[in-house]
């Protein structure tokens, strides 16, 4: 009797446990200017820093940053301030200029002397 009772409220609380689940989203943000691995360290180390963010991966032959949040934590507009906060665009939030003008010329916008140029698409094969 005393091991079916113990057992009754190991499952009691095993319930209770499962039923607490915390609100969590994952985002796609669009991050044009990210396009080196050293755009990509410094955006994960600089994002994964707040409150409630669990994960950051920047792919940055796409240009996007996917990022694994708690939402009772944080939302989307602080990450994407965040980002934006460390030198690159998210979205519809620009990058913060005085930061932006500090990356190494490599991580700049081609227009800004960077050296990321934009790959030009060749035209379609004439028949």
């Amino acid at each position: 009797m005393k091991n079916l009772f113990l057992l009754a409220i190991a499952i009691g609380f095993s319930i209770h446990s499962f039923s607490q689940t915390k609100p969590l989203l994952i985002a796609t943000i669009k991050t044009p200017n990210a396009l080196c691995a050293v755009c990509k360290t410094r955006i994960e180390a600089y994002v994964k820093r707040y409150d409630g963010v669990l994960e950051v991966t920047v792919n940055y032959r796409k240009g996007e940053t996917k990022v694994k949040y708690l939402t009772d934590r944080t939302d989307i507009e602080q990450i994407k301030t965040a980002i934006a906060n460390c030198g690159y665009d998210a979205d519809d939030v620009p990058a913060a200029e005085d930061i932006y003008n500090r990356l190494p010329k490599s991580c700049k916008k081609f227009e800004d002397g960077g050296g990321h140029p934009k790959p030009k698409v060749p035209p379609p094969p004439a028949q």
